[in-house]
């Protein structure tokens, strides 16, 4: 049924709809729903990944969450949880029954079930943890226990774990013999005596040695052992910057604790670029579509106010040359155009240093080296747009001096827009203050100061 909807559809929904749920399974899912028909919702549901499931919860009504989920509950997946996004997975594991939902979260590994069960409060937890076999269950409370967003809540207790003076031929045995191996798995962690671990083995070696080979002699250039206090961002960046696919997590006295895979601290590196964008923006970091609308407006109105703040300020600027602006309202007009740009190209800049912060391309080191560059980047562009708006504005109101003064105000408007927009987020950085939360207001505002009191103060000067 799926291919002759797909054969329906035209070149441009095909394009479109890549990687994402046709309109016409959602469509027909909701028709099920509608009917309260469980075989033809699970026949629709059936081939679709839990991931593609989660977006269709995300994207349908409260309401219809609620009779979906209801209706499809015996096939209902653990993995759909640890998939959804937490403003909804609540709502979803209430509409769940309590056998279902215990079913569903059993099939999980242990840091998909500290995903889960960390932002819940007590008696969600102890609804989830209830459900959890006792070893299991003590796995994901031995994992709260560590900080919050920290490796060892981000990482899965199930390891594979060999003596360092073990063949090729031990560790085949082993897995081949044990019943409890994780459903997913790139290394063989080998580990000393003391359960210390002293390097990794990709399977794909084991496979393709002889038996007798000793693994030790397979082992990884690339080691890296991650504390399971370290900060979860830290994680993530390490497995970007060297290229991990998975890393033993350890504790205080450096024993083997557990392991952390590359879908988890991708996961982690993409919530980051989502917090950091979401920041930039000036909206909540948890904001999503599904918030109602009092939340929505809550999480936006901060920043909102410090932006009337800075607002006022660049009014007053506005305000000390109003007897300027009286005496020529070709001013006026051009005072938009002026503080524009500059507020552009502050974005532009302040965009490539925050996201330098965060990948640590942008250091103590060529700090300097990077102000310049920025301020130079601004001077060029401030001298060809500077010279496109005077010969604009010579045109326009036939004053030499006003497209001179223009041209001027727009050189200085750029530097100083490429100044604030590299140092105010690596002094906000330097202060230990999160450059993508608060550099955006501070810039607006030395770009808007300072493009009004250059324009506004030079046309005194000279045309007055």
């Amino acid at each position: 049924m799926t291919e002759d909807i797909d054969q329906d559809l035209p070149d441009s929904d095909h394009e479109e709809a890549a990687y994402s749920l046709d309109r016409r399974t959602v469509a027909a899912i909701l028709g099920a729903v509608e009917a309260g028909d469980r075989a033809q919702l699970t026949e629709w549901m059936e081939p679709l990944h839990p991931a593609d499931i989660a977006d269709l919860l995300e994207q349908i009504s409260a309401s219809d969450r609620r009779r979906l989920v209801q209706l499809y509950d015996r096939e209902f997946d653990g993995d759909i949880l640890s998939e959804l996004d937490e403003s909804i997975r609540e709502e979803v594991i209430a509409a769940l029954h309590p056998e279902i939902l215990a079913d569903a979260v059993r099939d999980l590994d242990s840091d998909d079930v500290v995903d889960l069960v960390e932002d819940m409060d007590a008696p969600q937890q102890a609804v989830i943890l209830g459900a959890l076999e006792d070893a299991d269950r003590v796995a994901v409370q031995q994992a709260l226990s560590y900080p919050e967003y920290s490796a060892g809540r981000l990482m899965q207790r199930e390891t594979i774990a060999a003596p360092e003076h073990w063949t090729v031929g031990d560790a085949i045995d082993f897995m081949r013999n044990s019943t409890e191996l994780p459903e997913q798995f790139y290394h063989v962690i080998l580990v000393d005596p003391r359960m210390h671990p002293v390097g990794n083995v990709t399977l794909g070696k084991i496979m393709a040695a002889y038996r007798a080979t000793p693994l030790r002699d397979l082992v990884e250039d690339m080691f890296q052992v991650i504390p399971a206090t370290q900060d979860e961002a830290d994680v993530a960046y390490a497995f970007n910057q060297y290229h991990l696919i998975s890393a033993p997590v350890v504790d205080d006295e450096g024993r083997l604790v557990g392991v952390i895979t590359i879908d988890d601290a991708m996961s982690v590196l993409d919530e980051e670029h989502e917090e950091d964008i979401m920041r930039l923006a000036g909206v909540h970091e948890e904001s999503s579509l599904s918030d109602t609308i009092f939340e929505a407006a809550k999480g936006r109105a901060l920043w909102l106010f410090v932006n009337l703040l800075t607002a006022i300020l660049a009014s007053l600027v506005i305000d000390m040359f109003a007897e300027t602006i009286n005496q020529m309202v070709a001013l006026a007009v051009l005072m938009p155009i002026v503080a524009s740009m500059g507020g552009n190209a502050g974005t532009q800049t302040m965009t490539v240093a925050v996201r330098a912060l965060a990948t640590r391309d942008l250091t103590a080191q060529n700090a300097m080296r990077v102000v310049v560059r920025e301020m130079s980047v601004g001077a060029l562009n401030g001298l060809v747009f500077g010279l496109l708006m005077a010969l604009v504005a010579g045109f326009w109101f036939g004053v030499p001096m006003l497209a001179a003064v223009i041209g001027l105000a727009m050189l200085l408007t750029q530097i100083s827009a490429a100044l604030g927009g590299i140092v105010i987020p690596m002094f906000l950085d330097r202060m230990k203050i999160d450059p993508a939360l608060a550099s955006g207001p501070f810039v607006t505002t030395i770009t808007d100061v300072v493009g009004f009191f250059a324009f506004l103060g030079l046309a005194s000067w000279i045309l007055l």
